[in-house]
């Protein structure tokens, strides 16, 4: 009875303690606070572009800058929509142009998918749907068309061949020139599997190609699938075998996006089935990973824990949660959260819940953004003050230990806050705009769907920017009014019809190249072309080619220009019909004395030779016996041919084996690994109770589509 009483002794003086310690804010506070942070994201940006541009980050102590995550000036693309919540149009305008005139993803560079998806896709969309907001000159047909939007998609398809694995489920890195590197890994973590649903969504929405979002979606169908039987995800997946290689379960780092994307998914796409995926891994996350508010990481298979700590990426969750309308469970977890923000200033990489310190190996703080993100999302819900205070705390921390002439740097070591010489874009990106946001209550980010604005589209009349903005995991704002203004994506391309195109094109450049083989013979030489039970002939007279012998893939085999059918060549490859081309003009053709060339002397006797025995005369003995034809040779013997045909032959005309998007597309429909959720029509798990600033799309539910109300 004594412990008792003495417990809630304690509990009433920390109640009393927060009572006392809460700062009561006005609105000319919080707006002197938003100023402050305005002039953070200004001394950074400005840093960058003055010591670091045109490479991906600034290096704040160095005062110069790095490439890290591709060399496409990444900083700069990740800050374009925060120049438009802070209402600085005309440097939005300005760097716009810079990046249309100057960026070009066609490079030999290999990059990570899921940061570029993220950082890269995720700022051009997201400038793209804002740029009516700065007054710049719009296409015809804006948002379904755009130079940004369509520079969006360059970088997208190149990423989608890393889609192609056998379960769906894509490589961690790709080169934007070549596809999956040679040698690459098949090991991917599960963010990286299941964090492109929002950006691809959107590009499909908007483009109407079902390509982006139907790839990404069978991702998260396959994390799906492969669950455990307590309802689980690991940390790493082998994305051909789908084998977990890692199987620690948690809500942090590797992991952390894919939930975010099932809700923000949900919301922004009205796919109700990711809503209901993430209800059913919320019910395995709080019975294995959540103790007493805190989660850590445990067993996917057993559930045991594995390893007690807090990360500081779990920081995103209580946001999350305040998405589907669980703020009371979210604020005591953020409660939680900040108080380690408290012990150091900072929040670690790695907290240890055991002992109540920061990790000794991951003790850093690179100015990650989920406390505020999470801080921001529940002020907007719940209006506590005590978030205003959380919010400023984290921006005094920032201001007195970051800060450098030359921008603000990450933290080595909270303990002592050291500095480390990095400023990562996410900085500019996320950091600064939550912090902003939280401090602007009257941005146009936060219109609860009060006002819009009409826009004339292809599709007609549409009403935008109405409020209910889906940020994707880099802080990048999407509109989904905006989404609902083009067109839904529809069915894809005929794949047979694909097929048959693609085999006109392989036909026609036999044909043009069976053109300029002849070219090279001398006038009226007959050639026989294959060796088959009736011998066919071409002749140099282009009068007469009906009987042209070419390569054409039929249901039944090859056939003639005439539409005979012939028996299909061992030679597939074009430099193997050139090999026996040249090996018949050599053995067959008559040569009269006055047109002896060199090609004469290279036949002793009248012998027959190969085509590898054109490189060098030979003596009757080294003629004697015709070894078989070497690779290395007939290379070396058809550089003996005019430049046109080398150049064509070099091409590598049978291109290696490449990732054909709507093929893929095709087969992921045929195959049909995973089978659809079973709750994909019910409409009403949308209609959670998040906060008002969603409350256009998951509370009122405006803009399901009348298909969807029907059901």
């Amino acid at each position: 009875m004594n412990k008792f009483v003495f417990s809630l002794f304690i509990v009433f003086l920390f109640n009393c303690d927060i009572c006392h310690t809460i700062r009561e804010y006005s609105k000319e506070d919080v707006y002197k606070l938003r100023e402050e942070v305005k002039e953070m994201f200004q001394h950074a940006y400005d840093s960058y572009l003055r010591y670091a541009y045109p490479y991906d980050e600034l290096r704040p102590l160095s005062c110069d800058g790095m490439d890290t995550w591709g060399s496409y000036s990444l900083t700069l693309i990740d800050a374009l929509d925060m120049l438009v919540i802070m209402g600085n149009y005309t440097e939005f305008n300005r760097v716009v142009d810079i990046v249309l005139e100057k960026q070009n993803f066609d490079t030999d560079i290999n990059v990570s998918v899921f940061e570029t998806n993220i950082r890269i896709i995720g700022g051009l969309l997201s400038a793209h749907l804002l740029s009516y907001k700065s007054g710049m000159k719009l296409e015809p047909g804006w948002p379904c068309n755009g130079p940004l939007l369509r520079l969006a998609e360059d970088v997208a398809q190149r990423l989608i061949a890393a889609f192609d694995t056998t379960t769906g489920m894509p490589y961690g890195t790709i080169n934007l020139r070549s596809g999956v590197p040679p040698g690459e890994t098949s090991i991917t973590c599960t963010a990286g599997v299941g964090t492109f649903i929002v950006e691809f969504g959107t590009l499909s929405r908007l483009t109407g190609d079902p390509l982006y979002e139907e790839v990404a979606y069978n991702a998260l169908k396959a994390l799906y699938h492969h669950k455990s039987p307590i309802g689980l995800v690991g940390n790493h997946i082998d994305v051909m075998t789908g084998r977990w290689t890692a199987q620690d379960a948690g809500i942090g780092g590797g992991v952390d996006s894919y939930y975010e994307y099932l809700v923000k998914g949900a919301i922004l796409l009205e796919r109700p089935e990711l809503m209901s995926m993430f209800m059913e891994a919320r019910v395995a996350i709080d019975k294995h990973l959540r103790k007493e508010d805190w989660y850590v990481w445990a067993s996917m298979l057993r559930g045991h824990v594995t390893l007690p700590v807090y990360q500081s990426l779990d920081s995103y969750w209580p946001g999350l949660l305040a998405l589907t309308g669980e703020s009371d469970t979210a604020m005591r977890i953020i409660h939680n959260y900040h108080s380690v923000w408290k012990q150091y200033g900072f929040t670690p990489e790695v907290y240890n819940l055991g002992t109540g310190e920061a990790s000794t190996t991951r003790e850093s703080y690179p100015l990650r953004p989920e406390l505020i993100e999470s801080i921001m999302y529940l002020y907007r819900e719940t209006r506590d003050p005590i978030l205003l205070q959380m919010g400023e705390d984290i921006l005094r921390s920032i201001q007195h230990s970051a800060r450098t002439p030359c921008g603000y740097a990450s933290i080595k070591d909270v303990r002592d806050h050291r500095k480390e010489d990095r400023m990562e874009s996410f900085f500019l990106a996320e950091t600064t705009k939550y912090l902003y946001l939280l401090f602007d209550p009257d941005n146009f980010i936060h219109n609860p769907g009060v006002h819009g604005t009409i826009i004339n589209t292809p599709n007609g009349e549409c009403i935008v920017d109405m409020g209910g903005y889906v940020f994707n995991t880099e802080a990048h704002p999407i509109d989904p009014s905006m989404l609902h203004c083009c067109h839904e994506p529809n069915q894809g391309i005929n794949i047979s019809e694909m097929h048959r195109i693609y085999q006109l094109l392989e036909e026609e450049d036999n044909i043009k190249f069976m053109s300029m083989i002849d070219a090279t013979t001398v006038s009226n030489r007959t050639i026989p072309v294959t060796k088959q039970d009736t011998e066919t002939e071409i002749t140099s007279n282009t009068e007469n080619t009906s009987n042209v012998s070419i390569k054409t893939e039929t249901r039944t085999g090859y056939v003639n220009l005439d539409g005979s059918e012939r028996e299909k060549s061992k030679n597939e490859s074009l430099g193997n019909i050139l090999k026996e081309h040249i090996t018949n003009f050599y053995n067959n053709s008559k040569i009269n004395e006055s047109e002896k060339t060199t090609t004469e002397y290279l036949k002793p006797n009248n012998e027959n030779v190969d085509v590898d025995d054109i490189i060098t005369p030979r003596t009757q003995q080294e003629v004697s016996k015709i070894q078989p034809p070497s690779e290395t040779r007939a290379k070396e013997a058809l550089k003996l041919l005019p430049n046109v045909i080398q150049d064509f032959l070099n091409s590598d005309w049978k291109s290696k084996s490449k990732c054909e998007p709507q093929h893929m597309l095709e087969r992921i429909r045929k195959e049909k690994l995973y089978p659809d959720h079973p709750d994909v029509g019910k409409y009403e798990l949308l209609l959670t109770p998040a906060q008002s600033f969603l409350q256009r799309i998951s509370l009122a539910g405006e803009f399901l589509n009348k298909k969807q109300l029907e059901l």
